[in-house]
């Protein structure tokens, strides 16, 4: 720790810190827990560490009432969110998930996320253990992806520059190996490693694990598909004569913030400077470890790295950062964000092979009536020879097929119903987070709502004579920021059943966030705002001008410069 502890938040720790100080380094009595066939639940401490190991517990909160009724406990269950660096899977790792998915999850899909990589739902109790040793077969882990820990490591999954890709891709999984814990204990309670003397130490993350969760990215410019300001640390790749030299350090992103409390707030990413490649891990740990010990461990809500650089200064960290780091760091590199979303279709690679993006809506792989997609990827993965990467905007791509490989894949994946004709644009730039039923923060509908949402604003823009243009629409069914709604064009944040705040102006690059234009409002009066103002967007838009663009410029909204000073004036 710094000599200065003058940025050190003094006072109570937060009950959490308790149980993180208190849990032999990330043990618990999980073992214990798994023994109990009594609940199907995970009890006190327990609850929260098994985060750390990439579990949440969840129940259908469809049948909690019934339940009740019947006098029983809710239908507890896990949902586990796998480590997959850059979101690249194998096509005998996929089988295995789509084996174990049919056979031992409630649902019986594979949901890809916003954070480029697999979840499991509704995994019993009794199966938990057997989902671990099933991923660890296929060299797959959930170490790391929840709790007060850097997550899986994101990196632009879009193969243009397939060299520099490939560079910055391996970096992302350096980094990622980096941050991980040190602790064995993962290994010892889900894959009955063996105990052996250790003193756990934790040289980066510390005894107590960082305040709270971290996110780090790795993203290759013009392409912002991984959305940069919504994470902690960021690395935009530099490159020279189709080489990656270095990276600019994006540091103190994040969206989530809590109904009724102004002192949380989404928060853009400030940009350090630019490090030559050699720096990438020394850089990655030093921030880090700067956030471990200047975040505030009293105030949970306030704990994470965008609310430390507001409270210490920008300079101060970075300055920090750079004695940690042993790195000075240089003038930022000249770059520029172009696009977001996924290229959709074929696109070759400078390898001459050949990546296939499919839409998946909401990012749940499940078998429809007439579009069975989770049987489709299963049959293209049998004979697939390259891999798939799943992207931050919940869709997939079927990535280094051979010239001679892609009619039988694009035949299957017709078949299948993963490509369709007649998918809008304004489909394709629409996301929204899990939500309801399962997960227990949710205020109100996201993924099951997205759909004819999306719909009623297709036929909006039909309306007005624009059907081929699009906004940038996201919906979170609570403020916590999974579906990264505060740096859409037009964001719904979940305030309770059927009533969300509607928030305007984000821009399509993702570089504005957008600011509350509604509060609680219900779905047709979302509609009735936006009918008014896509109507005024298509007669008053300039030449190629964005939804978000237009609002701000039309003084619809004002521009959210400084979050801290004006997300809620």
């Amino acid at each position: 720790m710094s000599a200065d502890n003058k940025f050190i938040v003094e006072g109570k720790l937060s009950e959490n810190e308790r149980i993180k100080g208190e849990s032999n380094h990330l043990r618990g009595t999980i073992a214990q827990d798994l023994k109990d066939d009594l609940t199907g639940g995970f009890t006190s401490d327990n609850f929260q560490l098994i985060r750390f190991h990439g579990m949440y517990q969840q129940d259908d909160r469809d049948i909690r009432a019934e339940r009740a009724k019947q006098k029983l406990e809710p239908l507890h269950n896990v949902m586990l969110r796998a480590r997959l660096p850059g979101g690249i899977i194998n096509p005998e790792q996929w089988l295995a998930i789509d084996k174990f998915a049919q056979e031992h999850s409630i649902y019986g899909s594979i949901r890809l996320t916003t954070r480029q990589t697999f979840q499991f739902h509704g995994v019993l109790k009794p199966h938990i253990k057997l989902m671990h040793q099933t991923l660890n077969k296929v060299g797959i882990d959930s170490i790391a992806t929840a709790g007060d820990v850097n997550r899986n490591v994101l990196c632009t999954s879009n193969p243009v520059e397939s060299v520099v890709h490939q560079q910055a891709y391996e970096w992302a999984k350096k980094i990622s190996e980096h941050l991980l814990p040190k602790t064995r204990a993962y290994a010892e309670i889900w894959l009955d490693g063996e105990k052996i003397e250790t003193t756990d130490e934790e040289p980066i993350l510390g005894n107590n694990y960082l305040p709270r969760k971290f996110k780090t990215t790795v993203v290759i410019p013009p392409h912002n598909d991984i959305d940069v300001h919504a994470n902690d640390l960021n690395f935009v790749a530099i490159s020279e004569d189709g080489q990656l030299v270095g990276f600019n350090v994006l540091v103190g992103g994040g969206l989530a913030m809590t109904h009724g409390d102004q002192s949380t707030f989404p928060r853009k990413a400030d940009d350090f400077g630019f490090i030559p490649v050699d720096n990438t891990l020394d850089v990655a740990a030093a921030v880090v470890s700067t956030q471990r010990d200047w975040g505030n461990r009293v105030n949970r809500k306030n704990a994470k790295t965008k609310y430390t650089l507001e409270r210490v200064g920008v300079e101060n960290f970075k300055a920090e950062v750079e004695r940690r780091a042993g790195v000075k760091f240089a003038d930022s590199r000249p770059y520029e964000f172009t696009s977001r979303g996924d290229r959709f279709g074929w696109v070759e690679g400078v390898d001459g092979k050949f990546h296939l993006t499919v839409f998946i809506e909401n990012g749940r792989i499940l078998d429809y009536p007439g579009k069975t997609l989770k049987t489709g990827c299963a049959e293209i993965a049998k004979i697939h020879k390259g891999d798939f990467r799943l992207t931050a905007n919940q869709n997939l791509i079927i990535a280094g097929v051979a010239p001679q490989d892609k009619a039988q894949i694009e035949s299957l994946a017709k078949e299948h119903g993963l490509i369709t004709d007649g998918v809008s644009n304004q489909r394709l730039d629409s996301m929204a987070c899990v939500a309801l039923p399962t997960c227990p923060l949710a205020m109100a509908e996201a993924e099951r709502y997205l759909p004819d949402a999306v719909t009623d604003i297709e036929g909006l823009l039909a309306k007005h004579g624009i059907p081929e243009k699009s906004i940038i629409f996201r919906v979170t069914g609570c403020p916590n920021g999974c579906g990264r709604a505060m740096l859409a064009e037009v964001g719904l944040v979940g305030k309770g059943p059927g009533k969300y705040n509607l928030h305007l102006g984000g821009d399509r690059e993702g570089t504005r966030i957008p600011k509350m234009y509604k509060e609680n409002i219900s779905e047709q009066e979302i509609l009735d705002h936006l009918d008014q103002l896509i109507g005024r967007w298509s007669k008053e838009a300039e030449k190629d001008e964005g939804f978000g663009d237009f609002l701000i410029r039309a003084k619809v909204v004002a521009p959210v410069i400084n979050s801290a000073e004006d997300f809620y004036v």
